[in-house]
């Protein structure tokens, strides 16, 4: 085996999900039958994570690469602190340290040259004699060292198991000086501790400890594990069957060892049974309780003593002249009924409705609180309503670390609760919503039933709807201003099951044809960059939104960012860039938050412009609609790239134009209300790309997929004596 020493001069590439790296060595000896014109070698393979200055001590073997030439290929690898004083500028310069950028790395070197590595491991305290280097600082940069001095130990181990850099250091901040006792006794807990560790990452490293495939730790992580899987699909429970069946499949072992497993898992109160349509139906505890009390919460609020409306019908009657007699109807019910929806499909005057009902309010001087699943729904609704609204979120008055201001001891206090966009109602939103619901608030749901189902588990309007206890009125007219509108009047022939029409005179709806997934993404990128901002003159970042069904194609949502920012937001020595698990954020970049923070008040789907990267605080900071978030490196995993995004992250969301690629090989996710939900979320240009044969699958598949979910149900169990459906 032949051995490599020397210091990292360039970073070329590096994986954090693997730890694969290519980088450009300064080697300690001369190797001139292998070195550049800069006499640097290049040296790959699965490495620690590196730093510039940083000393490696490198076994492996020389090879010939038929486009790059030599190569050192890495087996084994141990790093060193820098061993000169240029190695110590750049390798406290390069960003590892928080708190030191390049200048403050030259101050410290030059006050105490080759010393400097001893004086951080050993007179911390020293650190104050270098120029212009404050008290808080120098807390950070002592914290900061003695903690990555910390993880290099955990970062060693796991990488022999092939974990990853930043899942590494999250593990750290996770358990601290604790994280290899924990790692070696019960590695299925990083999976329920940490973000960004699933249970594959967790089983890997099981493996590679020496853990029995039918050990019961194991067992009892893949059951969570695929009741949890469900859950990202929709579902609130799994049959016992298809569970068993799933799990079996992902563990590779005998289904007969599985409900000695799910025994202890009910004994632990980390499942709960349940019989739902003769079967047995598994749920995880927190979802059995939030599908109970709300299904509860909804009974109530159907037969209350009392109403905070009473007496509002005697005047109500006197805008009857402004609506339909549908949405005259609407107004009705959501004041005689405590529970009431209002759907429809676009330009139905949803909105026209909504003002009307919010002007009879405010006539009577009646509370009225209006809110959104969404910032960007909640910010709309505000706009075409003329009255203020806001995220559910914060409607309910989220507290860092204590759950809701608002809650069953402390309830809204409003007469009438006006929830838009409750397609995409998840089941625990639903379940902290109506907790802070008074007896007597009138709620009115308000929603387009024909769209996709909400991301997260649940399917709460179209429940609300089947239990056939609540009133809904439809709207079906589409006003006249809205039926020049070529997205609307197509968007209402796919729901009837009819193909879209192309026609000449087209002035917001084209088709740009492709047959394949290649073919389509090179008509994305030139009808996003250049086509539509010289016809129509619409900003490329921040106007024009790709929405696909898929994420793994070459017109899904991985592809199509990476091609996408290379166009649109190329590199330069100018604009900083961070690479942060496995995505190359850059300033000016568009992206999305892809998990709910509470504390940072930023929810799934939000979407954004990063707008700094501070290399010395490790921070990333973005601007979303009404204000600059900020967030730890570690934290990014929360953001992805946002030039394109799934249909169903776009729920809720409208843009000026919209651009959907849809070809047949994404024949398994074309389904109407799929299509329906895309085309709906263009304000003022929809452009599909594709062929024919794939938007005519997606109108004739009205097979949306069966989300378990026993919400209906319980909800009619709850009433008193068992009530009639409405008629």
């Amino acid at each position: 085996m032949d051995t490599l020493s020397g210091s990292v001069e360039i970073i070329t590439y590096q994986n954090p999900e693997n730890g694969y790296t290519i980088l450009r060595l300064k080697p300690d000896v001369s190797l001139k039958q292998y070195t550049d014109h800069f006499g640097n070698v290049t040296v790959v393979g699965n490495l620690p994570d590196c730093n510039l200055g940083e000393h490696l001590s490198l076994q492996g073997e020389w090879k010939k690469h038929s486009e790059f030439g030599m190569q050192f290929s890495v087996t084994q690898c141990q790093t060193n602190y820098p061993s000169t004083l240029e190695g110590l500028r750049r390798y406290l310069g390069s960003g590892l340290i928080k708190g030191i950028g390049p200048r403050l790395a030259d101050r410290i070197v030059d006050t105490f040259g080759l010393e400097t590595i001893d004086i951080l491991d050993n007179h911390p305290a020293r650190l104050r004699e270098v120029p212009d280097f404050g008290a808080k600082r120098s807390l950070m940069v002592v914290a900061a060292w003695d903690e990555q001095r910390n993880i290099k130990q955990v970062m060693l181990f796991l990488h022999s198991k092939n974990i990853s850099t930043s899942l590494a250091v999250k593990i750290y901040k996770q358990y601290g000086d604790q994280s290899l006792t924990v790692i070696q006794s019960d590695p299925y807990r990083l999976a329920r501790d940490i973000h960004g560790v699933g249970f594959i990452t967790a089983d890997r490293l099981a493996q590679s400890l020496g853990l029995a495939v039918d050990n019961p730790s194991r067992i009892e992580a893949g059951l969570i594990y695929i009741l949890n899987e469900a859950a990202s699909s929709g579902h609130v429970y799994l049959p016992q069957s298809k569970l068993f069946e799933l799990t079996a499949d992902l563990l590779k072992v005998d289904a007969d060892l599985l409900p000695v497993g799910l025994e202890r898992l009910t004994k632990g109160d980390r499942i709960v049974l349940q019989v739902v349509e003769g079967q047995t139906a598994v749920y995880l505890t927190a979802f059995n309780y939030f599908e109970q009390h709300a299904a509860d919460k909804i009974a109530h609020l159907i037969h209350p003593s009392e109403s905070r409306l009473a007496g509002i019908q005697q005047i109500f009657s006197l805008f009857n002249n402004n609506l339909t007699d549908e949405q005259f109807q609407a107004v009705k019910q959501s004041f005689e009924s405590p529970v009431s929806i209002l759907t429809g499909g676009p330009g139905t005057g949803k909105t026209t409705t909504l003002k009307v009902l919010i002007d009879v309010l405010e006539l009577n001087r009646k509370k009225v609180a209006l809110a959104s699943p969404t910032g960007r729904a909640a910010k709309r609704l505000a706009e075409s309503t003329g009255h203020p609204a806001s995220t559910i979120h914060r409607l309910l008055g989220y507290i860092p670390g204590g759950g809701f201001n608002h809650c069953e001891e402390n309830p809204l206090n409003v007469d009438m609760l006006v929830i838009d966009e409750s397609s995409m109602l998840d089941l625990a939103l639903t379940h902290y919503l109506l907790s802070a619901v008074s007896p007597g608030t009138h709620v009115l749901f308000v929603g387009d039933v024909d769209q996709l189902p909400s991301v997260g588990a649940g399917n709460i309007l179209k429940d609300l709807i089947a239990c056939q206890h609540i009133p809904v009125t439809r709207l079906t007219q589409i006003f006249r201003q809205a039926s020049d509108s070529q997205i609307i009047t197509n968007a209402h022939a796919i729901n009837y099951g009819e193909t879209p029409r192309f026609q000449s005179d087209n002035h917001d709806f084209f088709l740009f044809p492709a047959t394949s997934a290649e073919e389509a993404a090179r008509w994305v990128v030139d009808v996003v960059c250049t086509r539509i901002p010289k016809k129509f003159g619409f900003d490329p970042v921040s106007q024009i939104q790709v929405l696909t069904p898929i994420h793994r194609s070459p017109a899904g949502v991985i592809s199509l960012n990476q091609q996408l920012q290379s166009a649109l937001n190329p590199p330069t020595s100018s604009k900083p860039e961070k690479s942060l698990f496995g995505q190359v954020f850059r300033i000016n970049d568009r992206v999305m938050q892809v998990q709910n923070n509470y504390d940072k008040e930023v929810f799934n789907g939000d979407i954004g412009k990063v707008s700094a990267i501070n290399f010395e605080d490790h921070t990333l900071t973005v601007a979303f609609d009404d204000r600059q978030v900020t967030y730890d490196w570690l934290d990014v995993d929360q953001l992805t790239l946002a030039y394109a995004i799934t249909i169903h992250k776009s729920q809720g969301s409208e843009f000026p134009a919209v651009v959907i690629p849809l070809v047949m090989q994404h024949y398994h996710m074309l389904q109407r209300n799929l299509l329906y939900t895309g085309i709906t979320r263009a304000r003022e240009l929809c452009v599909l790309v594709g062929d024919q044969k794939a938007i005519q699958m997606a109108v004739k598949n009205n097979q949306a997929q069966k989300r378990y979910s026993n919400f209906s149900q319980r909800i009619c169990l709850a009433l008193p004596g068992n009530a009639l459906p409405l008629l």
